[in-house]
């Protein structure tokens, strides 16, 4: 039986990934995420778990709903430009699908949920 959230699942997977691979060469953080990069994480994921999407939800560059708040999108989207290009070699697989993910159809808007 396939977990109900796996693409939801494998969307905050890469988007830690990325996270961290940002914070490690940009803020020298070794182990751990720093205050700034670990607060971005928390809230990319709480805005994943709303998004009313769900499961067919489409990547943020191209879903119709700006869920993000200004300040966090930009830096979201920089996090995103740096790490990436990198992902094809660092996480080959989450990587291409993320990259592969630009070209799927966007589904309607359910009306039954609220971020």
């Amino acid at each position: 039986m396939k977990n109900k959230n796996n693409r939801v699942d494998r969307e905050k997977k890469t988007i830690g990934i990325m996270i961290k691979m940002y914070c490690r060469n940009n803020h020298d953080s070794k182990d751990n995420l720093c205050e700034e990069c670990s607060e971005l994480s928390d809230y990319a994921n709480f805005r994943l778990d709303s998004c009313v999407f769900g499961e067919k939800k489409p990547i943020c560059a191209k879903c119709p709903i700006h869920c993000y708040k200004p300040d966090m999108r930009e830096k979201i989207r920089n996090i995103m430009r740096y790490s990436g290009p990198k992902m094809i070699y660092t996480h080959f697989i989450l990587g291409m699908r993320h990259l592969f993910a630009r070209f799927r159809k966007i589904e309607n808007i359910p009306r039954s949920r609220k971020i």
